[in-house]
C-alpha cells in the first residue's frame, strides 16, 4: 500500500480497477456474470477508470450513472458482498489510506443503494455507521 503519498492519482486508480477486475472475475461465483457483459475489457476497465476519476479527483470524464448498467445482470444479492470484499482488499492495496477510505465507502453506499433498488425483499442495515469493526 501507497501510505507516503495522499494524494490519488490516475495510475493507481488504473492500477485498483485493472487489478480488482484480475481477482473478482476469477472468482468462480461472479466469472460467468462478467463473462456475459463485458466483451472488450479494455473499453470497460476505461469507464470504470473515468468513474473512479470522477469520484477521487473530481475530474469530469464520467457522465452517467453506474445503476441502470447493473440493474440489466443476473446479479444475486450475495454477489455484492463477493465484490465488495475484493474492492476493499485491492483498494487497500493500491491506493493511500485516505483515498482507499473514500472509495471504500463509495463502493459499499452503491452496493447498498443497488440492494435496495434491486431486490424488493432487502431490508438495508439500521445503522448507518461507518466505524470499522472493533473500532
Amino acid at each position: 500500500m501507497n501510505t507516503e503519498n495522499t494524494e490519488v492519482t490516475e495510475q493507481q486508480i488504473a492500477e485498483l480497477v485493472r487489478r480488482f477486475y484480475d481477482n473478482a472475475a476469477a472468482d468462480d461465483r461472479l466469472k460467468a456474470i462478467f463473462a456475459g457483459a463485458i466483451h472488450d475489457w479494455d473499453d470497460h476497465h476505461r469507464v470504470v477508470e473515468n468513474f473512479w476519476s470522477r469520484t477521487l479527483l473530481g475530474t469530469d470524464r464520467y457522465q452517467g450513472s453506474p445503476y441502470p448498467v447493473h440493474t440489466r445482470l443476473p446479479l444475486q444479492i450475495e454477489h455484492f458482498d463477493i465484490w465488495l470484499t475484493y474492492f476493499r482488499q485491492t483498494a487497500r492495496e493500491v491506493l493511500p489510506v485516505e483515498a482507499a477510505d473514500r472509495a471504500i465507502a463509495r463502493a459499499e453506499h452503491m452496493a447498498e443503494s443497488f440492494k435496495v433498488g434491486m431486490f424488493f425483499d432487502y431490508k438495508p442495515a439500521t445503522t448507518t455507521s461507518c466505524a470499522k469493526p472493533g473500532d
